[in-house]
């Protein structure tokens, strides 16, 4: 899958390196309510260019899966800021 990088020479080895943490700060900075957006951006870094539709669950499947997500937060994340901040579109 990865066999592209073993053609790379160094500075192109260098450059994909910077790529791909610049998606992954990217990713990393994102933060209030765009935590839970669909990232294709992030997937698009990588070398096979695929049509990448995820499978959506019904609502309130996904809505316990943010309740569920958030309540993670707290424990691996508890000092992170708190927003009160509506979504707004």
């Amino acid at each position: 899958m990865d066999s592209d990088l073993d053609t790379m020479d160094r500075e192109q080895l260098i450059a994909e390196v910077k790529k791909l943490r610049a998606g992954i700060r990217t990713h990393r900075d994102t933060s209030g309510h765009d935590l839970c957006w669909y990232h294709p951006q992030l997937w698009a870094l990588l070398p096979e260019k695929r049509e990448s539709v995820p499978t959506v669950p019904d609502w309130p499947q996904f809505m316990r899966g943010c309740v569920k997500y958030r309540a993670s937060l707290d424990t691996q994340c508890p000092q992170a800021p708190r927003s009160q901040q509506e979504f707004e579109e």
